[in-house]
């Protein structure tokens, strides 16, 4: 037991360096402390059936990949391949936002619509929001403030040029407040009860 124990610790200790994850960045995705993750890495315990599974997904990698001593694939390949399909993936669906945008422009220019270039602002928050959402099924954690700062800033300026008339300058002042909560809101440190 002890020999299976060491090949699960060496494998999560490998793909989570891999994944260029410190423990506290793998223990906040996967929602445990880092010193669970140091007790499986250091092999003084193994994590659940439950939890292996969402560790091996995570690394798009088989229950069977944790539990074997050698791999006969290169999972430095494999890895590498996999972040670059999420990467391509979520941009693609970036460009979707911009692409409805580009034709929602078009349709309402050919229409004699005024000031169609809102449309583009208002593209803006909508593409963080899609990338907030694949950033939290793929990225790092940390990332997704940056997400909400730029969601939180792209909205006010949105909100301005609907308003563009009214000269609500000051309508940015609420992103000062938005931005602290979201600068504490990521010092929090989640545990897994």
């Amino acid at each position: 037991m002890e020999d299976i124990k060491q090949t699960i610790a060496d494998n999560i200790t490998g793909l989570r360096k891999e994944l260029h994850l410190t423990q506290a960045e793998l223990a906040e995705k996967m929602g445990y402390t880092d010193k669970a993750i140091s007790k499986w890495e250091r092999a003084e315990s193994i994590p659940d059936i439950v939890t292996l599974k969402e560790f091996a997904d995570l690394c798009g990698v088989t229950l069977d990949y944790l539990i074997e001593k050698e791999h006969t694939e290169d999972r430095a390949a494999l890895s590498k391949q996999a972040r670059n399909n999420r990467l391509v993936i979520s941009l693609l669906a970036a460009a979707a936002v911009w692409l409805i945008a580009t034709v929602l422009f078009v349709y309402l220019k050919i229409f004699g619509v005024a000031d169609v270039w809102k449309v583009f602002v208002g593209a803006a928050p909508v593409t963080m929001i899609v990338l907030l959402v694949f950033n939290s099924i793929w990225g790092k954690i940390k990332r997704n403030y940056v997400i909400i700062s730029i969601l939180v800033w792209s909205s006010l300026a949105f909100a301005y040029c609907m308003l563009l008339q009214y000269h609500l300058f000051l309508i940015f002042l609420i992103g000062i407040p938005i931005q602290v909560m979201v600068i504490l809101w990521s010092r929090i440190k989640t545990y897994k009860a």
